[in-house]
């Protein structure tokens, strides 16, 4: 397997996750129904709050130097994601940490942690393509674009740690841990979004 195996295996597999993810309900989920622009910030405040200290923490127990170096890097773009979207609310207070990132912070092998990445990143953008779009539907292109950025970013990321888990998987088995994480991690977003929609008295799955 290959990079490009491996992620076109992950999409494959999760896609009915990814999809929904990508789904206008995704945005309603994240604000419990408060579709403002308020609200969207300080979801996306907290999602990069919790990145950078999800990568923060990876990196300073990680034994591997250069995933070490990478989730560091990541780490302080996600600083920077989260000083650029929690700036454009008065008082930002930090909610409970994604589940997502509860999972994520479950991870100590190297090659799952890469991964499990992988698999944050392609549920982030599904989560940024909405918040583009939101802004876009408020008029507010200036803002759009900057979600628009952000998730630029998270295409950078994730070719830099697809490189290394390149690097890193040696066998089919190494591969398939690291596939195993990433569908957890999208697993992990996917019903976060479910419970939040079912707890609103919302139907998660698509009308057809």
């Amino acid at each position: 397997m290959d990079t490009e195996d491996f992620l076109e295996a992950v999409r494959k597999e999760n896609e009915t996750a990814l999809s929904r993810l990508g789904s206008s309900k995704s945005l309603y989920a994240a604000t419990g129904g408060e579709m403002d622009p308020d609200e969207v910030f300080d979801a996306a405040a907290d999602a990069e709050h919790a990145a950078a200290r999800t990568f923060e923490g990876w990196a300073d127990d990680e034994d591997d130097e250069a995933a070490s170096e990478l989730f560091a890097g990541i780490a302080e773009v996600e600083n920077g994601h989260y000083e650029r979207v929690s700036g454009k609310v008065d008082d930002h207070e930090m909610g409970d940490v994604p589940a997502l990132h509860e999972y994520l912070r479950g991870l100590d092998d190297t090659t799952a942690r890469l991964g499990g990445f992988v698999g944050r990143t392609l549920a982030s953008e599904k989560s940024k393509e909405q918040m583009t779009g939101f802004f876009t539907g408020q008029a507010d292109p200036k803002t759009a674009q900057l979600f628009r950025d952000l998730k630029g970013d998270l295409g950078d990321q994730l070719d830099d740690a697809l490189a290394l888990l390149d690097e890193r998987c040696e066998s089919d088995g190494d591969w398939e841990t690291a596939k195993e994480a990433a569908a957890g991690a999208i697993t992990a977003a996917y019903d976060e979004y479910t419970e939040s929609l079912e707890s609103m008295g919302v139907n998660p799955k698509p009308v057809c």
